[in-house]
């Protein structure tokens, strides 16, 4: 019988290598082998390098945002200027900018040979005063305004909380300042009374106990003379003063000067039309709130229309006086415009949004009559 088998003991060849190390010494390499890396540590210092990383970006990004942040001195300097620039009533400055320098132009263009570079200077002077001028009528209005422009026109700066009060006291002081004194030190005696009419007339409009802007024919009046009469007459007398010369009317002025005082009849009618809702509720009486907006459109619309007319009649009838290649269709264009806009108010039933874009429209115009005013 075959002896049963015995397991076969390991052979010193295939012994591992701590079975056969003598007693009593350990072998360095088994017994203490080298310890790897721990993943565990290997990984915690990654961790920890890309925090500081990450650190240190944050602090790079933070530091550029805090760079690019206005500083609140620039903003405070930023919104002061954009309060103004709302105080004065952009709309109102560009009209009296383009007709200030509509009407040098044309006197320039009459009397070429007697220009000098100082009468560029004075002219800017001139402007600048008329700006401060109308900077402090339109200013005055908002201050006594506030509640009804909280209402009809709550983005202006008083009514608006953006500027205070007593500082919009400071800027129309400043501005009417500013205004008497380049007239006064630049332009005479006659033309500094003129302005100071203007002034008056602005400041009666809307300073109680007078406030003539409750009553619609004394409003027109003022608006008329001041912005039709005052500004045409005034800038041109004044710039022909600076040339030399003594006032004598020309045909164009004489026309620009009619034709602007009926327009400003109309804005002073049209200007109430957005505003309706709050002159109802402060009881300020205007022929918009009296006859109603529809028809006090339709009446400044038929207004203008007769005045471009008119125009283009007068051409015909002073061909040595005017151009009528540009008289005629440029005035048959901005009528065709008109009533093409007033179609469109009715169109949308007269809401405050398409009542706006009429009165800005009526605006445009009155641009465009001074833009081209130096070509007819």
């Amino acid at each position: 019988m075959a002896p049963l088998a015995s397991p076969p003991l390991p052979s010193r060849a295939t012994a591992p290598r701590f079975l056969t190390a003598p007693a009593g010494r350990r072998h360095p390499r088994l017994l203490n082998p080298p310890r790897p890396a721990s993943p565990l540590l290997s990984s915690a210092r990654a961790p920890c390098s890309a925090t500081r990383e990450r650190r240190r970006d944050t602090v790079r990004e933070c530091s550029q945002a805090d760079a690019a942040r206005p500083a609140p001195l620039l903003k405070t300097l930023s919104d002061l200027k954009d309060s103004c620039w709302r105080f004065l009533r952009p709309h109102t400055i560009r009209g009296t900018a383009l007709g200030s320098i509509a009407l040098v132009a044309r006197a320039l263009i009459e009397n070429s040979h007697l220009i000098n570079w100082w009468l560029v200077f004075k002219a800017f002077y001139g402007i600048v005063a008329l700006i401060c001028g109308n900077g402090y009528i339109v200013g005055i209005n908002q201050i006594y305004d506030i509640a009804i422009d909280k209402v009809n026109k709550p983005y202006l700066p008083i009514a608006a909380g953006d500027l205070s009060v007593q500082s919009a006291w400071l800027l129309v002081i400043l501005f009417a300042s500013a205004g008497f004194s380049i007239v006064a030190l630049n332009f005479g005696p006659f033309i500094t009374s003129l302005y100071c009419l203007g002034l008056f007339l602005g400041t009666i409009y809307s300073v109680p106990p007078f406030r003539l802007k409750r009553y619609p024919v004394a409003a027109f009046l003022i608006i008329a003379t001041v912005r039709g009469f005052l500004l045409n007459f005034g800038v041109y007398y004044a710039t022909r003063a600076s040339l030399g010369l003594t006032f004598q009317w020309s045909s164009p002025v004489a026309f620009i000067t009619c034709f602007v005082t009926l327009f400003a009849l109309v804005i002073a009618i049209t200007k109430d039309l957005p505003d309706v809702e709050g002159d109802r509720k402060y009881q300020i009486s205007t022929l918009a709130t009296k006859l109603g907006v529809r028809n006090i459109a339709f009446l400044g619309s038929g207004l203008l229309v007769a005045n471009y007319i008119a125009a283009i009649v007068v051409a015909f009838l002073m061909p040595q006086a005017f151009r009528h290649t540009v008289m005629v269709p440029v005035h048959a264009a901005l009528a065709a415009g008109l009533i093409f806009q007033t179609w469109v108010l009715e169109q949308a039933k007269y809401t405050k949004d398409a009542i706006s874009q009429y009165y800005r429209f009526i605006w445009n115009l009155f641009y465009a009559e001074y833009i081209f005013f130096p070509l007819i």
